[in-house]
């Protein structure tokens, strides 16, 4: 079964985040009734190209370019309302019709200033082990969270409630802040602000879980599940501490917008065909820097988010092979391949050493990850566009040899190939009705 005939389909990172996935997303919604998203908050940014327009999405799912498709955002994203609402506000200066399209779980927890002030007096205070976050608030909305001090979008239905959770949240987020000396934030003006949307948000409440499975009982429909950030940055797989604050992976779906495991049916990852990651923590395959700065241009390897310029290292197949174990993946879409056009020669990880051992799994140990060399294989590059290629046969031989050796390497078919940003420079390796 070829992934535009999966019924519940996870689209997931597959390395250190940034690889893609809102085109992929926005490529597959065409095909799909939902698209939800399940983890992560305003610190994602999925950019999509339009007929030339680029859009940038940090909270509503990709799917929302698709007129009709309806996009939920599930219980295990952290909602900062503000930017939310200026996010829907300019997808409708730009014609597109989100709010009627839109479901918001109540189980949803809320992101509020005070979190993001807590990120960066957090990361200000690490100094020289500073994780790199955004500073958008992620990872204290997650603390309250687990902490059961937060405040759910649900709560926002009884304004007195409201109101006294938001105050309680604010004044214990004012005591971190002066044991931190940073600057602290006024309980009243955040609980009256987020008091004053509840018009705009309590119409968008709905049980997304709830919503997929009715939407599945129906012949011939279509789920999709959209996750922010990477495998390598989960919470309990990524390379912590230098991770995100929720469950990145497959799994984390399923919890993040209350459905049951077993509905879901396949699970893609989106993987570069080079490797990036943002913020600090180990990158096996980091290339030299004027390296680095000469892909970076090609690619545009700048933060959809923060615009920090992305660290950029050769593919790493131990990377993408942990992966595939964490998330189940039945698929992998290859993105930015055009970008390695004008390469003469490629590298390939296969496996790290260190010291005399040879690793070919991913190792859970920071420490000896902090110390591996990469093994690399050398392969030809393809000197040659690839941004006009539509099928697989219109790549060059030496690109194909390089994907065939990916997906030999990882253990994962390759299904979706990316020459490009815009909608139709995609090739569907083993379209419907082709062995898969």
């Amino acid at each position: 079964m070829g992934m535009l005939e999966r019924r519940c389909l996870v689209v997931v990172g597959a390395q250190w985040g940034d690889e893609g996935k809102g085109k992929i997303v926005d490529v597959l919604a065409a095909n799909v009734d939902v698209v939800a998203r399940y983890q992560g908050g305003a610190n994602a940014g999925h950019t999509v190209n339009v007929d030339g327009e680029t859009f940038i999405l940090h909270q509503i799912p990709s799917g929302i370019l698709h007129d009709g498709t309806r996009c939920l955002i599930g219980n295990g994203v952290v909602l900062d309302v503000d930017q939310f609402l200026i996010e829907l506000d300019k997808l409708h200066e730009r014609g597109i019709d989100a709010e009627s399209r839109i479901g918001i779980s109540g189980r949803a927890h809320l992101l509020l200033e005070h979190h993001k002030r807590l990120d960066q007096a957090n990361e200000a205070v690490r100094g020289a082990g500073r994780i790199g976050t955004t500073g958008k608030g992620i990872g204290p909305a997650y603390e309250d969270k687990v902490a059961r001090g937060g405040v759910r979008v649900a709560d926002l239905v009884d304004a007195e409630r409201a109101h006294r959770l938001i105050l309680a949240a604010v004044e214990r987020a004012n005591n971190r802040l002066r044991a931190l000396r940073a600057d602290t934030v006024s309980p009243d003006e955040i609980a009256d602000r987020m008091i004053a949307r509840r018009d705009r948000i309590l119409p968008m409440l709905h049980d997304t879980g709830r919503e997929i499975l009715d939407t599945l009982a129906r012949p011939g429909t279509r789920v999709l599940l959209e996750g922010a950030q990477g495998a390598m940055l989960d919470i309990d797989h990524g390379t912590y501490p230098y991770v995100t604050s929720s469950s990145t992976t497959a799994a984390g779906a399923a919890s993040g917008v209350g459905i049951g495991p077993t509905v879901i049916d396949g699970v893609l990852g989106v993987v570069k065909a080079y490797t990036t990651r943002v913020g600090g923590g180990p990158l096996p395959t980091e290339m030299d820097p004027g390296m680095a700065e000469h892909l970076r241009e090609l690619g545009g390897e700048f933060g959809a988010t923060t615009g920090r310029p992305r660290r950029c290292g050769w593919f790493d197949a131990v990377v993408v092979r942990y992966a595939a174990q964490v998330n189940g993946l039945t698929g992998l879409a290859v993105t930015k391949l055009d970008v390695l056009d004008t390469f003469e020669e490629l590298r390939i990880c296969t496996a790290y050493r260190a010291g005399n051992e040879i690793h070919d799994s991913f190792p859970w140990d920071l420490g000896l990850l902090e110390r591996v060399t990469p093994v690399f294989e050398t392969m030809p590059g393809w000197r040659t566009s690839t941004s006009d290629a539509r099928s697989i046969d219109d790549l060059p031989p030496a690109a194909r040899a390089y994907l065939d050796r990916l997906e030999a390497l990882t253990g994962v078919p390759i299904e979706f190939v990316s020459v490009g940003t815009a909608r139709d420079q995609i090739i569907d390796v083993r379209p419907v009705g082709q062995p898969r």
